[in-house]
């Protein structure tokens, strides 16, 4: 068989696969499809795809769960039965398993990416994409999901602190930037992160913004986070599109500027990133001044190692 034969062989089985997440998925039922026997469809299959057709179909049906997690309103217990699975004990395990955390919890943590290691390299391919066979990580999965990783545990370390240490001022302040912005206490260092990421949600979606701010009741490290999933939501789906679009370099008006101005999605994408790594950054030191122990340097290789499943570490070091 020619590579390209065994290309197109290795194509059309693994579409069998693909589209029965809605239907039969039995070994004998695929080979059906595809016009052999049972025992002939599993060797050609595990020959060509590099896998087995059930390991293939139970894998696309967890990624497919890791997407509804990410981007749908479905409740767990009916993610769980979509995937086939006879209870959400079962589906926990099994998904515990994959991606080293529970699904309630990596809804929350709205990773960008859900694909689980394999060396075919063939994923669900997410509604609406239009990329073949779905997609590696690429540097917005890496930057966005380590920023959003990242600024969520600084969040739940701060929340183990007293009102008093939140707003002690800190030994040392480094102001680099060059419009207004205080950093004098961890508080409103965790405060910038969030707001900008919400100034720039508010300016990308033409949304009307506050520029004052919020309240002080929502400055809380609790109040915080749920600012920061509900502003992750939004800005991710705004550049994922702009990602699938391939159209960084595509302009638009920031209407919150007076006057107006006009940015790149690229450039915005970038400056949030590179200014809240600073940020991050102080906010850890600052942690660390008022006694957390944390863990880790905000790197993101430390998210790739602790959260994301397509890491060859974290696969390795998964139970």
């Amino acid at each position: 068989m020619s590579k390209t034969d065994g290309q197109d062989t290795a194509n059309r089985l693994s579409a069998i696969v693909a589209n029965s997440l809605d239907t039969s998925g039995s070994t004998h039922d695929l080979a059906r499809r595809a016009y052999q026997s049972r025992t002939q469809f599993h060797r050609l299959f595990r020959i060509v795809v590099e896998e087995t057709p059930a390991a293939m179909r139970r894998r696309l049906l967890l990624e497919r769960a890791a997407y509804q997690l990410g981007h749908t309103g479905m409740s767990v217990t009916d993610i769980a039965l979509d995937a086939n699975y006879g209870s959400l004990e079962a589906f926990t395990r099994a998904f515990r398993k994959a991606f080293r955390t529970s699904p309630s919890i990596y809804r929350r943590m709205r990773v960008p990416h859900s694909h689980l290691p394999t060396p075919n390299k063939i994923h669900f391919l997410a509604p609406g994409s239009s990329t073949e066979g779905g997609k590696d990580m690429d540097l917005f999965d890496r930057f966005a999901g380590n920023d959003s990783w990242h600024t969520r545990r600084l969040l739940e370390y701060a929340g183990t602190l007293t009102e008093e240490q939140l707003d002690r001022p800190l030994p040392t302040v480094v102001e680099l930037l060059p419009w207004r912005e205080s950093n004098k206490t961890l508080r409103q260092l965790l405060e910038n992160i969030i707001f900008t990421k919400e100034v720039w949600t508010a300016a990308l979606s033409g949304a009307e913004m506050d520029m004052n701010g919020p309240p002080q009741s929502q400055r809380s490290p609790q109040a915080m986070l749920q600012r920061l999933e509900k502003t992750d939501a939004e800005l991710h789906r705004i550049l994922d599109n702009v990602r699938t679009r391939s159209s960084w370099d595509d302009t638009f008006v920031d209407a919150l500027c007076e006057p107006a101005e006009t940015f790149t999605y690229g450039g915005v994408f970038a400056h949030i990133m590179t200014f809240n790594a600073h940020r991050r950054l102080m906010a850890l030191d600052a942690l660390r001044q008022l006694g957390v122990q944390t863990e880790g340097f905000g790197d993101p290789m430390e998210y790739e190692e602790s959260v994301s499943p397509w890491s060859e570490r974290a696969t390795l070091a998964a139970p």
